[in-house]
């Protein structure tokens, strides 16, 4: 019995010129635009931005003027000028995701808190306590001196 083929999906081509927003080729971005990573990497949030200024073309694109791009792999482009500063996490913040990811590593069998999450909905405990052997010391806390804060940034 052969085998069907599966549809391809239709491509939905719109000129370029009929694009709704601006779209500019790598290397070819004005001063002032840029994307939501590179925002990032500069300590900055999109803050008064409203939405995409303009599109980053993907390389396939590039290589046809006269389209516009709809691939996923394209990039938005946001104004600088209206970014705000990333803002910084309180104390109390800083302190309540500390507790919520002590719950997530912390054993209840051991009370040992390890470095990484730990499965407890399916497995209940760490590896060790369900597998019955010592971890190693270096996949695990020690507590060294008294604690005045249990902050781990």
């Amino acid at each position: 019995m052969p085998r069907t083929r599966r549809k391809r999906r239709e491509v939905t081509r719109v000129p370029r010129s009929d694009a709704l927003l601006p779209e500019y080729d790598r290397g070819t971005v004005p001063e002032g635009l840029v994307t939501r990573r590179a925002l990032r990497d500069m300590g900055l949030s999109p803050g008064g931005n409203r939405g995409p200024v303009a599109i980053l073309r993907c390389r396939l694109c590039a290589t046809r003027p006269n389209w516009s791009c709809r691939h996923p792999t394209r990039g938005y482009l946001l104004r600088v000028d209206l970014a705000r500063p990333k803002r910084v996490a309180t104390l109390a913040q800083e302190l309540a995701l500390d507790r919520a990811m002590a719950a997530r590593s912390t054993c209840s069998g051991c009370s040992r808190r390890y470095y990484y999450c730990l499965p407890l909905r399916t497995v209940g405990s760490c590896d060790p306590c369900a597998q019955g052997y010592e971890p190693s010391p270096d996949t695990y806390f020690t507590p060294t001196a008294p604690v005045t804060h249990r902050l781990a940034a």
